[in-house]
């Protein structure tokens, strides 16, 4: 398989691969993915401090994402052995059992498919990348932490709610945006669709381009 030149970048095809992981010794990315939004996310190593707390925080939220239909992911360049006994000290030393996969990707090949060394930090470890890949293996967002800042999982969770009720409802989503929270209407582009939009008694009209809404109205 072709690696891609420089780093994935929002609206290219999520790259396909074949690896190791915690639940399969033969996983292909695209026939697990099937028709579900996928969060992969990197950490820089196993048995380290902030990567424990990530991986038991986004096990704890394992069922919202899939409430969304959406399967999550996770990767380093540890062993299989590795990830196995830090998911087996989680699950005796926290109480938290880890349910998706884990892939080890000891030879760096999916790292490198989707930018995840950055050499500046380190040359052997990956970065906290985070990539949000849509049911057509598009990539709809990504995100970068350096190593000693852990993520945030209920904003990842929310970065996916909006993808997808942006994509649903046609519309787009306002700075801070919750779950239930009124969306924007995207910009008029005509002198009569700026007409019509002044019209409509049930929009929160700020002015003629910044409009918002209930979703589904």
């Amino acid at each position: 398989m072709p690696e891609p030149s420089g780093l994935p970048r929002i609206g290219d095809s999520a790259p396909d691969f074949r690896a190791i992981t915690t639940l399969s010794d033969e996983f292909s990315f695209s026939v697990w993915q099937e028709q579900d939004w996928v969060v992969l996310f990197s950490h820089p190593a196993d048995f380290t401090p902030v990567c424990t707390t990530e991986l038991i925080e986004f096990a704890r939220q394992d069922d919202q994402f899939r409430k969304r239909g959406v399967k999550l992911i996770g990767m380093s360049v540890d062993s299989i052995h590795s990830h196995l006994a830090w998911l087996q000290s989680i699950k005796l030393k926290m109480g938290v059992t880890i349910p998706y996969p884990v892939i080890a990707d000891m030879d760096m090949r999916v790292s490198r498919l989707y930018g995840m060394i950055h050499p500046g930090s380190s040359t052997t470890a990956t970065v906290r990348a985070v990539f949000v890949i849509d049911p057509k293996r598009v990539i709809r967002a990504l995100i970068y932490y350096p190593m000693n800042a852990g993520r945030n999982v209920d904003e990842v969770l929310r970065l996916v709610t909006a993808l997808q009720t942006a994509e649903k409802y046609a519309c787009a989503t306002p700075v801070n945006w919750k779950e239930g929270d009124k969306v924007l209407v995207s910009p008029p582009k005509t002198v009569e669709e700026v007409e019509d939009r002044l019209r409509h008694t049930d929009r929160e009209i700020k002015d003629f381009y910044l409009t918002l809404k209930d979703p589904g109205t």
